[in-house]
Order: structure tokens, then C-alpha cells, then sequence
């Protein structure tokens, strides 16, 4: 336990994701303060970290000894945090349900796991337990240019695969309709959306929920159906492929500027969109992520990270640790990092605080995203995968995509190629994590 300027103040460590936009973390920073006023003798020391490098930061320390009390970790790197390990060899972590211990209150502060929408609270259980707190939250939606679809007669913003494709051919029949009808980014997290929605695992042992993930199954059905849906939009001429791999500024360029009318993307995107779309001169229409319309959605993919808490520490540090935890998605708290960073609301308390003061009714396209969080008909298991090398994994499906679409590759033979790249890595990264293989894989030296 660290001391701070006074002999007695209990310091709590707080490592977190700095993303880049000017001022992110400085809300957090405001609560900060407020729950040092409201409990003297902590203080809350907050570090802002890359999110790519923050978990090789958090290993670095806890192998000397000094981790913080809490750290964030970017939901692709939910496993890195499984597996983290103290300086006795220990797990880092500790699941926040288990160190809660069912108490209602901590130091005062609601414990509000309770509380947390149904889906989010799935996507971050692990092994049976509610294992970290949200911070940043988003998922994906689907951004209209409404005035173009007006104009080619589509009343409505498309909800199913089915609908996108239909609205695009209107578009193109339209004489003064855009080159192109819709884009989106050539990004794995889209595929995994796609497997959420229609239900679908990515990996073995409950989507690597319940245990280690050691297969990985890229020849579903399910996406298949979705490559195949991405590949007929493209043949179509109705696609938009900018060659550019991960090219969320190129997309959203081709939106204001009218090149598409239509764009998937974050949610953390909404404000932008909208504000540039007003700029432009046209209406925009904010909706969920179009599915396969043949059945129900299951679940969502949920980007952002999310707090970690480390295992051992002593009581003080741990109840404080706790406490700022609850008190981050307090119903206030919660709310007022949704207005400042666009993190969705990840609590019935912040959805009401907001509906109160009429922050949706003036912001209508953040609504928007609770409705999305809120399409899950599928079990805990489809919101996304946990699994080592995320990130290479999503570098191999991307480039599987790209040779699709670019080369007109045979998608079932080309995905089961990644399948087996793919299979390396996870091999590779799980080897690393139980200590029978290299101390940096290659798996690791392309973002974690």
C-alpha cells in the first residue's frame, strides 16, 4: 500500500487507456476529486496510458512488484488480463463480483453490478464471474444519410442485410443518387458483430468464456453468409473498398462528402457524425447494425475497455478500489462521461438520469445505442470471443477479407486458410501464456 502527502492517506493506483482526443481523461480525473472529497484519506492516482501498451505497462510492474490497485484493459485484450500474473506467479486479477463478496455498499458508494445492462454484464463475465467493471463502451450502428434516401424512396433506415442491400439498389437507380451506396471499415471487429448477432462462437470452451480458448472455427455458416453478403454488396458496385485495411477516416470522408449514404460504424462516432453531417448540409438517421434478417439478433459485439481489479491487495486499498469502481458508474458519474467521451451508458441508473434531464430527446442518436445493446435473444456466451492474440487473429481474417473482395479469392477456401494462420497464433499465444513456449511470440509483436 502506498502512502501519499499525508502519512495516513491510503493511495489508490489507477491505470488507464488514454485514447487520442484532446482532454479524454480529464472527466475522470473531475470524479477523481469528488470521491477524494467525499472519502478524505484516499487519494485516487490516475496515469494515462496507450491502450495498446497499457497491458505490457501493467506486466512490466506487477513483475517488480508494484502493479496499480486498478487497470483498464481494451476488450480484445480480456485474455492478456486472464492471464496476468503477480510477482509470485499468481493471476493479477481478481474478479470484481468475487472481491465484492455481495455487499450492497462499499464505503458508502451503491455497488451497482446489479444494475449494469444484461448484455454488457455477459460480455464482461468470465468463468462464471462478473470479472471487470465497464469504462469505455461502444458497439456498432449503422449511420444514414437520410436526405439520399428520401430521395431514392427508402423511408426507412435498413435493420436487416436483407434492407441494406434493397436500399442500395434504390440508390443506384436514383439519377442523382452517390457513386456508392455504403461503406464500412475492412475490420475484424465487424465479423465478430456479425457471429454476436447470428448467435455464432468464434472459439471453443463457451467462446473462451469458460476456460482457455484453443480452437478457432473461421469456415461457419454464419460467417459465411456474411463474407458472402460483404462480397455480393461489393460485386454489386454497391460497396465502397478503399484498399485502405482499418480505414475508418476514408469511410467516414465518403459519408460527409456523399460518396455513400450509408456507413457502419462506432458508436463512439455518433457526435462526429452528426455534427459533420449538419455541416454538409444534409439530415442524418442513426440506427442499429443491419443483421441477417432470417433470425433474431443474439448479442452484440462491445468495444471500449473495461477495469480490472488486481488480487491481493489490502483491505483499504481494495475498498477504495472498489468504491471508485461503483462510484465511476454511479448514475452522475456514468452520465456525464457518456455526454464527455460518448461511452454508452452501461446502467439502467445512467439511462434515467439521462432520459431525466432530457439528454436523448435533444440527442436522439445516442438513444440509438442502448436500443442496440439491448437486441440480445442468444446466450451470455455469443457477446464475442476471449481469446489470446486477438489482434493478430483479426489482422489474419482481415487480410482473408481484403483477398476476397480485391482478388475475388474463393471466400470458403480463403477463410480456411486464415483458419489455419489463425490456429498458429492462438497455438503460438497459449504456449507463451503457460510457459512452454518463446517469452515474446510473434503473435505478441503486432499489437496485443
Amino acid at each position: 500500500m502506498r502512502r501519499g502527502a499525508a502519512d495516513d492517506d491510503v493511495v489508490i493506483e489507477v491505470w488507464l487507456s488514454e485514447f487520442p482526443f484532446p482532454g479524454f481523461l480529464d472527466p475522470v480525473r473531475e470524479r477523481a476529486r469528488e470521491f477524494e472529497r467525499a472519502h478524505p484519506g484516499y487519494r485516487i492516482d490516475i496515469r494515462g496510458f496507450s491502450y495498446e501498451k497499457l497491458p505490457l505497462e501493467v506486466a512490466r510492474a506487477a513483475a517488480e512488484g508494484t502493479p496499480p490497485a486498478i487497470a483498464t484493459y481494451y476488450a480484445g485484450a480480456s485474455q492478456l488480463a486472464r492471464d496476468a500474473r503477480a510477482r509470485d506467479g499468481g493471476p493479477l486479477f481478481v474478479s470484481v463480483e468475487k472481491a465484492v463478496a455481495g455487499r450492497t455498499e462499499i464505503l458508502g458508494e451503491p455497488v451497482v453490478l446489479d444494475d449494469v445492462l444484461p448484455g454488457v454484464r455477459e460480455y464482461y463475465t468470465v468463468d462464471g464471474d462478473f470479472a471487470t467493471m465497464p469504462m469505455t463502451l461502444s458497439t456498432m450502428l449503422l449511420y444514414s444519410n437520410s436526405t439520399a434516401l428520401r430521395a431514392a424512396g427508402v423511408g426507412e433506415i435498413p435493420r436487416t442485410w436483407e434492407e441494406v442491400t434493397a436500399a442500395c439498389r434504390a440508390l443506384a437507380d436514383h439519377a442523382e443518387g452517390p457513386r456508392y451506396g455504403i461503406a464500412w471499415p475492412i475490420d475484424g471487429k465487424f465479423m465478430q458483430h456479425a457471429l454476436a448477432q447470428q448467435g455464432a462462437l468464434l472459439t471453443d470452451a463457451g467462446n473462451g468464456r469458460h476456460g482457455r480458448a484453443t480452437t478457432i472455427d473461421l469456415t461457419s455458416a454464419a460467417l459465411g453468409g456474411y463474407v458472402d453478403w460483404w462480397r455480393s454488396l461489393h460485386r454489386e458496385g454497391h460497396y465502397l473498398h478503399t484498399g485502405v485495411p482499418e480505414d475508418w477516416a476514408g469511410t467516414f470522408g465518403a459519408f460527409v462528402d456523399r460518396t455513400v449514404a450509408l456507413r457502419m460504424s462506432s458508436s463512439f462516432d455518433a457526435n462526429y457524425m452528426v455534427r459533420a453531417a449538419g455541416e454538409a448540409g444534409f439530415d442524418i438517421e442513426v440506427g442499429v447494425l443491419p443483421r441477417n434478417g432470417a433470425m433474431p439478433c443474439a448479442g452484440n459485439w462491445i468495444g471500449g475497455d473495461s477495469l480490472w481489479l488486481v488480487n491481493g491487495l489490502e483491505e483499504a486499498v481494495r475498498d477504495g478500489a472498489l468504491a471508485f469502481m461503483q462510484y465511476l458508474n454511479s448514475p452522475r458519474a456514468a452520465a456525464e462521461w457518456h455526454k464527455a467521451s460518448g461511452s454508452a451508458p452501461a446502467t439502467y441508473g445512467a439511462i434515467a438520469a439521462l432520459e431525466e434531464e432530457g439528454w436523448f430527446d435533444r440527442h436522439p442518436h445516442h438513444r440509438v445505442t442502448t436500443e442496440q445493446l439491448e437486441l440480445r435473444t442468444g446466450p451470455p456466451e455469443v457477446h464475442g470471443a476471449v481469446l489470446g492474440a486477438f489482434h493478430a487473429i483479426q489482422i489474419v481474417m482481415m487480410e482473408a477479407m481484403e483477398d476476397v473482395l480485391t482478388n475475388d479469392a474463393p471466400p470458403r477456401a480463403r477463410f480456411a486458410r486464415a483458419e489455419a494462420a489463425a490456429r498458429e497464433l492462438l497455438d503460438s499465444y497459449n504456449a507463451y501464456a503457460l510457459g512452454t513456449g518463446p517469452e515474446t511470440p510473434d503473435c505478441l509483436a503486432v499489437r496485443i
